[in-house]
């Protein structure tokens, strides 16, 4: 299998203009925006914690996040 090197330069500059405009200065008045609670990637995490404790409880599994431990309730 060849590699064409225009190639490989061509989807480095599509992966560049994909990521750039990602990276952009917030100003100061919209930070506030940003901070609110609802922006937070988890927004209610007691509520989250809850839920998942309920689920593996349900589940008979430990974790649905967490990779360690098994059905029997050890860790």
């Amino acid at each position: 299998m060849r590699v064409y090197p225009c190639l490989i330069k061509a989807l480095i500059l599509i992966s560049i203009t994909c990521i750039l405009p990602g990276c952009s200065e917030v100003a100061p008045w919209q930070r506030g925006n940003l901070a609110k609670p609802n922006m937070a990637l988890d927004p209610n995490p007691n509520l989250t914690h809850i839920r998942d404790h309920i689920f593996t409880s349900r589940e008979a599994a430990q974790g649905s996040r967490v990779s360690s431990g098994g059905g029997c309730g050890c860790n």
